[in-house]
């Protein structure tokens, strides 16, 4: 049956918990080091650690990992300073996207003064190193250039099979292994695309009522490639 005559519905807007916990983390040569460092921990070769990885490259999840691990205590970047008390007490510290803008200079560097004197661990998450961040403080620097830093590269085909299986099952949709495989070979080689796909196809799938077929995906795919080169334009 033509698309256009196909019965649609419009779908619920409901919301999808993402799963977050080791047991959801697909680990290949894209990630393996930052897994281990995460797993390692408290035994870490630095007080503070960033994680530096193109968006959509687990980053995030990662650090919610560690900050169920860790207990630790979750800061804003541009208010990192109203923390220093509680690091000073032992809390361990997670800053998401520190290099997202509005940094606190001068807050992140008495809060990793007051983790290296307290013992304990900061973790921040990143696009790019530390170097890259334009920090102006010089003090701050010296201190990032410190820590140990280690990259998340963009998704290989193991990564990108297991997330996209992840992100239906998270939704509660089964999908045959071959429409994983085959919007792996199509999309691009991005977490962020993929979770962009995986929303389409469950939406088309409803309005459609009909299951997440190979046709489907390439229908889902090839009007994500048209309005991606209509923005190019």
């Amino acid at each position: 049956m033509p698309p256009e005559n196909r019965p649609r519905q419009l779908p619920l807007d409901l919301v999808h918990r993402e799963g977050r916990s080791r047991d959801h983390l697909v680990v290949s040569e894209a990630n393996k080091a930052a897994v281990a460092l995460i797993d390692r921990w408290p035994d870490w070769p630095s007080p503070v650690v960033v994680l530096a990885g193109p968006t959509g490259s687990g980053k995030s999840h990662l650090g919610a990992i560690w900050r169920e691990m860790s207990g630790a205590l979750v800061l804003d970047r541009r208010t990192i300073g109203d923390a220093v008390e509680s690091a000073s007490k032992g809390r361990t510290l997670f800053i998401d996207d520190a290099d997202a803008g509005g940094l606190d200079e001068t807050g992140l560097f008495h809060a990793i003064n007051a983790v290296r004197s307290a013992g304990t661990h900061m973790l921040l998450t990143a696009r790019r190193f530390p170097q890259a961040w334009g920090v102006g403080l010089p003090d701050l620097s010296s201190r990032l250039k410190a820590a140990a830093t280690v990259e998340i590269r963009e998704p290989d085909d193991v990564v990108l099979a297991g997330v996209i299986a992840k992100l239906f099952a998270d939704r509660q949709v089964e999908v045959d292994p071959h429409v994983v495989q085959f919007l792996v070979r199509r999309i691009e080689r991005s977490l962020a695309t993929a979770i962009s796909v995986v929303e389409r196809l469950d939406k088309a799938a409803l309005e459609e009522k009909t299951r997440i077929t190979r046709a489907l995906a390439a229908e889902v795919v090839s009007s994500l490639d048209e309005g991606q080169g209509e923005l190019d334009l």
